[in-house]
C-alpha cells in the first residue's frame, strides 16, 4: 500500500526457480533485465499503461542463455528487476481454469478482479462479466492503438502477455519502429510475422475473443449473444482511437471526413521512404507552417527531409495545410506547442537500449542512468541526448540489431 492508499504487486523477475518455472531456472540476465527496467518507466512517461520497474539488481551469478536459440548457449550476467503493478491477472488467468473446466474456481477468481480492479462494475449485478467484458474490450482497443501512436511493438502478443486491466506488461522482445514499416517485428524468433506492428490491432481481437471463450461458460445464450456483439464492436472503437491519436499527432482540430486519407497518405510516404517514425512526428511539431509552405525543410529536419524527397510529398503538404487552416480559433505556434506535448523527441529505441547494455556488461551504468533522466522527460530536449544522439539518425552499428525473447 502506497502513501496515497493504492495497492500495488510486487513481483520479482530473475530471482530463481518457483514453483511455476518448469523447466526453466527462473533467472534472467543482465540484458533483458536493464531492457524491461527502462523500457516500462519510459511508457509510463510517455502516458501509456503499463507496470513499473521499482529497482533493478544485478548478481555476480552465471546464467547460461542461448539468445538467439540457434544452439549456442554463452555466459551472461543474471539480474532481478523488482517490478509493479495493481495487478499481474492476464487473459491467461482465466483462459487455463475455463480449459480444464475449474469453473467455479474461474467465478471465485473473476469476482476477486472485478472487485479489487474493476469499480464501475458491480460485482453483485447479474450481469457482471459482460460489463467486465465490455470494459476490457475498451481499454485493450485504447492500450493497442496508444502503443501504435508512439510506434511500439509487443513482441510477444499471446494471451499470457495481455493483462486483464489494459495496461503493457512483459516487456521481452520489444521495439519501437525505427523506419517506419507495417511489417516491423522486433522479435528475431517471430519468423511468421505474427506480432509484427500492423498487426497488434488483429492479435488484440484474437485473444479479446479467446477471452470471450473463457467467459462464456458462465453466460447464459442471451449473455453470450450480447457479449459477441460487444467483441464485433472492437474494430470501430480501435479505430476511433487510432484517428483521435494520429490527428492530434498532427495537431488537426475539429472533425473533417479527409482525416484518415491524410493520415494514411502520410504514412504511406514514411514507409515509401523508410523514414523514421518517431522524428517524422516530432519535426512536423516543430517545423513551421511558413517552412512547409514553401517546402524549404531546414537540414535539422533530417527525417522530413527524407520524406520530402518523395515526389507526392508536395501534394500531401498542400492537403495538410488546407486541413490545418480548418482550425478553429489556432496559431501556428499554438498547434506546434499541442503537438511537441504528444509527440515524443525520445523514445527507447533499440540501439540506445543495447548501447547502455553494453556498458552495463562492463559494469558501467552511466548510460543506464542518463536513459533514465532522458525518458522521463521524452517531450522536452536534453542536452545530453542530443549530446548522445538519441534524436539523430540510427547509427551504422546499430543497423541490423536483433533483438532476442530470450530472458
Amino acid at each position: 500500500m502506497n502513501r496515497q492508499g493504492e495497492k500495488w504487486e510486487l513481483q520479482l523477475k530473475g530471482s530463481g526457480k518457483t514453483p511455476y518455472s518448469r523447466n526453466g531456472d527462473g533467472r534472467a540476465v543482465l540484458r533483458s533485465s536493464v531492457r524491461e527496467f527502462l523500457c516500462s518507466e519510459a511508457m509510463h512517461y510517455l502516458r501509456i499503461p503499463t507496470s513499473r520497474a521499482a529497482s533493478l539488481v544485478v548478481s555476480d551469478d552465471a546464467v547460461w542463455r542461448d539468445q538467439f536459440y540457434n544452439g549456442n548457449a554463452v555466459k551472461e550476467r543474471g539480474a532481478v528487476v523488482l517490478r509493479v503493478a495493481k495487478s499481474w491477472f492476464r487473459i491467461g488467468s482465466l483462459e487455463i481454469l475455463a480449459h480444464y473446466g475449474e469453473l467455479d474456481l474461474l467465478r471465485m477468481l473473476l469476482d476477486f478482479i472485478i472487485q479489487e480492479h474493476f469499480p464501475s462494475v458491480d460485482v453483485k449485478e447479474p450481469n457482471r462479466y459482460l460489463d467486465f467484458f465490455s470494459t476490457v474490450v475498451s481499454e485493450t482497443a485504447q492500450l493497442i492503438a496508444l502503443w501504435m501512436s508512439v510506434g511500439f511493438a509487443h513482441g510477444v502478443c499471446n494471451t499470457d502477455n495481455f493483462s486483464l486491466l489494459s495496461i503493457t506488461i512483459d516487456y521481452g522482445p520489444f521495439g519501437f519502429m525505427e523506419a517506419y514499416n507495417p511489417d516491423f517485428v522486433p522479435n528475431t524468433s517471430d519468423d511468421e510475422r505474427r506480432y509484427k506492428i500492423g498487426n497488434q490491432a488483429n492479435i488484440g481481437m484474437f485473444n479479446l475473443n479467446k477471452l470471450l471463450q473463457a467467459l462464456n461458460p458462465l453466460l447464459d445464450p442471451r449473455q453470450k449473444q450480447l457479449a459477441a456483439q460487444i467483441l464485433e464492436g472492437y474494430p470501430i472503437l480501435y479505430n476511433t482511437r487510432f484517428r483521435e491519436l494520429f490527428k492530434a499527432k498532427l495537431g488537426l482540430l475539429g472533425k473533417s471526413k479527409g482525416d484518415d486519407d491524410l493520415i494514411a497518405f502520410l504514412l504511406h510516404l514514411m514507409e515509401k521512404t523508410e523514414a523514421d517514425f518517431t522524428m517524422t512526428f516530432r519535426q512536423l511539431s516543430e517545423i513551421t507552417q511558413s517552412q512547409l509552405q514553401e517546402l524549404s525543410i531546414p537540414q535539422q529536419f533530417w527525417a522530413l527531409k527524407m520524406i520530402s524527397k518523395h515526389k507526392l510529398f508536395p501534394a500531401w503538404v498542400s492537403q495538410y495545410l488546407l486541413r490545418l487552416k480548418s482550425n478553429m480559433n489556432d496559431s501556428d505556434s499554438e498547434r506546434r506547442k499541442r503537438m511537441t506535448n504528444v509527440n515524443p523527441r525520445y523514445v527507447l529505441k533499440n540501439w540506445m537500449a543495447e548501447s547502455a547494455v553494453r556498458k552495463a556488461e562492463r559494469n558501467d551504468f552511466s548510460e543506464v542512468h542518463l536513459l533514465q533522466q532522458v525518458l522521463r522527460r521524452p517531450f522536452q530536449k536534453h542536452s545530453a541526448a542530443e549530446t548522445a544522439g538519441y534524436s539523430s539518425p540510427t547509427p551504422s552499428w546499430a543497423k541490423d540489431l536483433r533483438v532476442s525473447c530470450s530472458s
